[in-house]
């Protein structure tokens, strides 16, 4: 970790330093993420587990997956299983993934590649690893976050977008102690290349040891971070954080991270992922893979979804085959 490097971070564009004056966001809560299983048995940690659904708002959903180094023949993934109502953004660091869906979808992704994919009206799809790395087995470690989408959005059309390692936004901070991947939104005029319903910033940042950072943040955005790996400190107060754990941040226009002096025997620097988005502000009302805003719309997605509105499963393709 992390799978997109760069040889010298002062090259980079900077991120300029905070404004004078502006408003530090505390932190509301440090959560530790419980420890799980998805799909076929893969372990996973729940990010948001515990948090208050008004400060994720716009997000449902997050698990890291892995780290895991599985032995030949224990790689897992997921069934083919229905979504609609959401966005799901896969983010791969280590080991690779593929993808297939209802729409025509897919692809394989791996290396600090991002799958996008929006569910909308209603979507078929499946997450496995391929073959390949089913036998020789292997290091697998990645994101998968759920966004949500406003009511006036649920039935978009389904659409996938598959984001390379190298089409990422690279920048520095303002002393060059961190590397900043900008997966999509915006940060200090700097685009990422996800393009979104919602909304949202979403960055993975590595810091090295004993060095911090201030981002500016857009104030009428939420703020959460949560450490892939090593340990750190944030907001004003420097709260302790450490691998596993979700800090959620208040009100304010500037967010401040920093990294621990030493790191462990694992760890090479403080990995996070920082995200924010615009609060929707909706109810919502979530069954499994079905996040939609009444009781009512659950079960017409069940409905539909048991009666095959939701597209049909692609006849079996080479398992390495990009789909």
């Amino acid at each position: 970790m992390p799978a997109v490097t760069v040889d010298n971070v002062l090259a980079l564009p900077r991120v300029e330093e905070p404004t004078p004056g502006a408003l530090s966001r505390p932190v509301l809560s440090v959560t530790t993420a419980p420890r799980g299983f998805e799909g076929e048995g893969f372990p996973v940690r729940r990010a948001f587990a515990g948090i208050e659904t008004k400060h994720l708002d716009p997000f449902i959903h997050m698990d890291q997956m892995g780290e895991v180094n599985y032995a030949p023949g224990e790689p897992k993934g997921t069934p083919w299983h229905p979504h609609r109502g959401f966005e799901t953004v896969t983010y791969m660091i280590d080991g690779v993934m593929q993808h297939r869906d209802s729409h025509g979808g897919g692809g394989t992704i791996g290396g600090g590649d991002t799958q996008w994919m929006t569910a909308g009206s209603g979507i078929l799809h499946i997450e496995a690893p391929p073959e390949h790395l089913v036998v020789s087995g292997g290091l697998f470690h990645g994101v998968q976050l759920w966004v949500n989408l406003p009511e006036a959005e649920k039935f978009v059309a389904p659409r996938y977008q598959d984001i390379g390692g190298g089409e990422v936004a690279l920048l520095s901070s303002a002393d060059g102690g961190a590397l900043i991947r900008v997966i999509a939104g915006e940060l200090d005029g700097h685009r990422g290349p996800g393009s979104t319903h919602t909304p949202i910033t979403l960055l993975h940042m590595t810091v090295a040891p004993g060095a911090s950072v201030t981002l500016p943040w857009n104030p009428e955005f939420n703020a959460l971070t949560y450490v892939l790996a090593g340990d750190g400190a944030v907001g004003p107060e420097d709260r302790p954080i450490r691998t596993g754990q979700t800090a959620v941040f208040g009100r304010g226009e500037s967010l401040t991270i920093s990294a621990a002096a030493m790191q462990d025997s694992r760890t090479d620097a403080l990995e996070l992922f920082v995200l924010g988005g615009k609060p929707i502000r909706e109810r919502v009302v979530m069954a499994g893979p079905f996040v939609m805003n009444t009781r009512a719309e659950i079960i017409e997605a069940m409905d539909d979804f048991h009666a095959g509105r939701f597209g049909s499963i692609p006849a079996v393709r080479g398992s390495d085959e990009k789909a």
